[in-house]
């Protein structure tokens, strides 16, 4: 019972992004639409007059709605095998190519999802009116279900056409980075809503060390997708107790390992200590219902791949960075998620370690750097990526972070270039460096 509000947000998060709930939906609603019409005909037989006959002229042969409902239904299931192959094709060439961490959002695509579900849905509308079709007991032609049937029938060879324009589209590299930054930063907008201000924040003071007594373990591996700091909130302030959480949201959990740990241990007994980490939702793979890094990571994989000796593609990395630059802009005009909760006001309840803007920059730009040393048009394009969020933010810290960094790029790339590229990098790094002290207003 525990664990009911957060199995209730993954299946939303699940039905807003899963492969198998919207085909399944739309399959079923259309499925009952087909047998709620033929029955509806069948009981108001007046509502086939409707149909003009030059549209359906054969209304007293049943055989002929037979083999029209039974045509589109095999066609249909054989253009499925299509529409599968076709996505397996893609997903296969889309984890060689560029990132297996992107699959996830071919499957979270709702072009696919809607796909899926209209030809699967018309096979399920044609199975499910079939039966009304019949010469016995006495004879009945379904006139509008048919009807209905070949109109979807014609739809679907829209769709189709469109479909495969979508996957033509879909496995470029642009529109898989950009579509991996929008979902990014739907996920700030919805976890760090408010704006930055020129003040940062106020944090507790109060000492910590040794406010801890007992340590709550995971009960099963795996990386943490969700908190629930709400809940976690109303148990430790029900409880009485003070909470700290171990590790964020994106990082693996071994079972049998710390994942809590509270004051008072008296208090926490074993069915607490479980509805404490039912607040904690832990699963195979990460997410992006709280995880803005993972979004960054699998853009970052991308470019990596990209700069590789055996790809040696920058102007896709160069979209990578381009992409990544706007994510950090979202992220440095954001307040940073509170990482002390308190309940009632200046009593600390909840201790929570979040991602920061310093971490984020590493997981970035890092690896990028790193490998991109040699490469004069990858490594202007960090520094211009550096260049656009120390104009973006207004905070004196972040600019000077930024430089530092920016700075440890023309150094790095300083014993693998010539000068003449060098000199390049230094230039862009003296606009960073006014930008670094300049206002903005």
């Amino acid at each position: 019972m525990e664990r009911i509000p957060l199995l209730f947000r993954t299946a939303m998060y699940a039905l807003r992004g899963g492969f198998l709930i919207r085909p399944f939906v739309i399959a079923l609603l259309l499925g009952t639409a087909g047998a709620v019409l033929s029955s509806l005909e069948e009981a108001v037989p007046a509502i086939g007059l409707w149909i003009p006959e030059t549209l359906f002229p054969s209304r007293e042969d049943p055989q002929v709605a037979q083999v029209i409902l039974g045509s589109i239904a095999t066609s249909i299931m054989t253009v499925v095998s299509i529409v599968f192959a076709i996505l397996l094709m893609t997903l296969t060439l889309a984890s060689t190519q560029f990132s297996p961490r992107i699959l996830i959002n071919f499957v979270r695509d709702r072009t696919t999802q809607w796909t899926l579900g209209i030809f699967l849905g018309t096979f399920s509308f044609c199975i499910a009116s079939l039966p009304a079709a019949r010469l016995l007991p006495h004879r009945f032609v379904p006139v509008v279900t048919t009807s209905a049937a070949m109109v979807l029938a014609l739809v679907c060879v829209g769709w189709l056409i469109f479909f495969i324009h979508h996957i033509s589209q879909a496995i470029s590299v642009n529109h898989i980075v950009d579509r991996i930054a929008r979902e990014t930063e739907l996920v700030i907008d919805d976890f760090m809503p408010a704006a930055r201000t020129p003040f940062p924040p106020w944090e507790a003071s109060e000492n910590d060390n040794g406010a801890y007594e007992v340590a709550v373990m995971s009960r099963r591996s795996g990386y943490i997708r969700y908190i629930d700091v709400g809940r976690l909130l109303y148990l430790a302030r029900t409880y009485r107790i003070r909470v700290r959480v171990e590790r964020r949201v994106g990082h693996f959990v071994p079972a049998e390992v710390p994942l809590l740990r509270v004051s008072r241990g008296e208090r926490v007994t074993d069915e607490r200590s479980a509805r404490l980490l039912a607040t904690i939702d832990i699963g195979p793979t990460r997410t992006m219902q709280q995880d803005v890094e993972f979004g960054v990571i699998q853009i970052v994989d991308i470019a990596l791949r990209a700069i590789s000796p055996a790809v040696n593609d920058p102007s896709t990395a160069i979209s990578c960075i381009d992409q990544l630059s706007r994510i950090l802009i979202r992220w440095a005009s954001r307040a940073p998620p509170p990482s002390h909760f308190f309940g009632p006001p200046h009593i600390l309840r909840i201790v929570m370690p979040w991602i920061t803007l310093d971490g984020l920059l590493d997981t970035a730009f890092d690896q990028i750097r790193h490998y991109a040393a040699s490469d004069v048009a990858v490594s202007l394009r960090l520094l211009r990526a550096f260049n656009d969020i120390a104009f973006a933010v207004q905070s004196d810290e972040i600019r000077s972070n930024l430089f530092d960094r920016a700075e440890r790029i023309v150094s790095g790339c300083a014993e693998r270039l010539p000068e003449v590229a060098l000199s390049k990098l230094r230039q862009r790094l003296a606009l960073l460096e006014i930008s670094a002290a300049t206002d903005v207003t």
